[in-house]
């Protein structure tokens, strides 16, 4: 069983390994179920998934400005909708983009 983090730093830096974790998940996730649905991606968005997850495997995050995304994220606000966009694309959904907006 792991113990938790005791001090603020290492409380901080068992985050940021996770939040790298999940981001390394999903974009090999994403990747994977447009592979195995035969979905053939743009070169972009081929492109677009390798410099991430190899940003974020590198460095732990993938973007360097704090106010495109949150402090501890590994993802941009952006990035974060681009990989759902093509993971509803692998899925033959429709994608986030292109839905009508909820009326109020």
């Amino acid at each position: 069983m792991r113990q938790k983090p005791r001090s603020f730093e290492e409380q901080r830096e068992a985050h940021r390994a996770r939040a790298k974790r999940a981001a390394l998940k999903a974009l090999r996730k994403a990747k994977l179920t447009a592979d195995k649905a035969g979905v053939k991606l743009s070169d972009w968005e081929g492109e677009f998934l390798e410099s991430v997850e190899t940003r974020v495997g590198k460095y732990g995050r993938a973007f360097r400005d704090p106010e495109k995304g949150g402090a501890m994220s590994s993802l941009s606000t952006l990035q974060h909708v681009k990989l759902k966009e093509i993971g509803a694309k692998a899925k033959g959904k429709t994608p986030i983009s292109r839905r009508r907006p909820r009326s109020a």
